[in-house]
């Protein structure tokens, strides 16, 4: 039973989930205000209770995917269902709404806390969002990518939502009287938010090129079901080009050292490129698998860029 909760609810990414959020307190909140004389006023347990509602929400989002994606899934990846095999659809749904229940009960108690009683309902949207992605916009022309890629681009920026208004409230007077902000927090931050949303993008839509047959036989109306296979890939590789295209413009616009030159060109660049040589001569299901899986690792190294970051910061700011 435990085995088999831990696939419903993708244990492996949600570690990354947590990890990508304590990465962002760590290599880009903390060094940021260190260097500028300021302290965390946002403290370890309710940042850890941010983290865990991020988490469960996140869990609950996967098994409500899995819930109304049975017969589909059954179609095009039998071997990894668990929804109507191992986990009853009844004690799923059960599981997903408990899941939802508490972490908007933790996101509402956060809120008070830190005296931002309506940052909880971020939370309620996001269930929402997360419902009505699996029963129906995921199925949708390019709504349920736009949607799951806004959600996961979410997944860093909840940290400066959270963070930012108690430096505000605490450090007020200081700012206004020294003409200072943390907009730099902010703006470090939606940048991987960015890159988390093209990079979603990109492979939500080499997913639905992966889940073609099964889509199709069940009426979605998905990106490549509408216009093609071939166009859909120049989408992608579109979006892989406009991805390259802003991280040198970022960087060159407003980081210019070395070390951050090679990493995006070593680790990132390099991917993105290897990525569109595997999409060009992609023709079979497990061509786009692997693709879609190259994906995974950009994002992965994508995010660790922040380490990056944290060293800049530190030692030369």
């Amino acid at each position: 039973m435990l085995l088999n909760f831990i696939k419903l609810v993708r244990l492996p990414n949600l570690i990354i989930v947590a990890a990508i959020q304590y990465i962002m307190r760590w290599c880009i909140v903390n060094p940021l205000l260190v260097t500028n004389g300021f302290e965390h006023q946002f403290d370890e347990l309710s940042f850890a209770l941010l983290v865990l509602s991020t988490v469960l929400i996140t869990a609950s989002g996967y098994i409500i995917n899995d819930y109304f994606d049975t017969e589909s899934d059954l179609y095009n990846k039998p071997d990894r269902v668990t929804v109507g095999k191992s986990i009853s659809k009844k004690r799923a749904m059960n599981i997903h709404i408990a899941l939802n229940v508490i972490a908007v009960a933790i996101s509402f108690y956060i809120s008070i806390k830190i005296g931002i009683f309506k940052l909880g309902f971020v939370f309620v949207i996001i269930a929402g969002l997360l419902w009505f992605y699996s029963s129906s916009y995921k199925r949708q022309f390019l709504i349920g990518n736009l949607i799951i890629a806004l959600l996961i681009g979410l997944v860093p920026f909840m940290v400066a939502i959270f963070e930012v208004p108690t430096l505000n409230q605490v450090y007020r007077d200081s700012l206004i009287q020294t003409s200072r902000n943390f907009n730099q927090i902010i703006f470090w931050i939606a940048g991987f938010s960015f890159f988390a949303f093209f990079v979603t993008l990109i492979r939500e839509i080499i997913k639905d090129i992966e889940d073609l047959e099964g889509d199709f036989t069940f009426g979605s109306n998905t990106l490549p079901i509408i216009i093609g296979v071939f166009y859909s890939k120049i989408i992608v590789i579109s979006l892989i080009v406009l991805t390259i295209v802003a991280l040198y413009f970022v960087h060159f616009s407003y980081i210019g050292n070395l070390n951050s030159l090679i990493y995006i060109s070593v680790l990132l660049v390099i991917p993105f490129l290897f990525l569109i040589y595997k999409l060009i001569l992609a023709k079979t299901k497990e061509n786009f698998h692997f693709a879609s899986n190259v994906v995974k690792i950009i994002m992965v190294l994508g995010i660790l860029y922040s380490f990056v970051v944290r060293f800049n910061t530190l030692n030369y700011l």
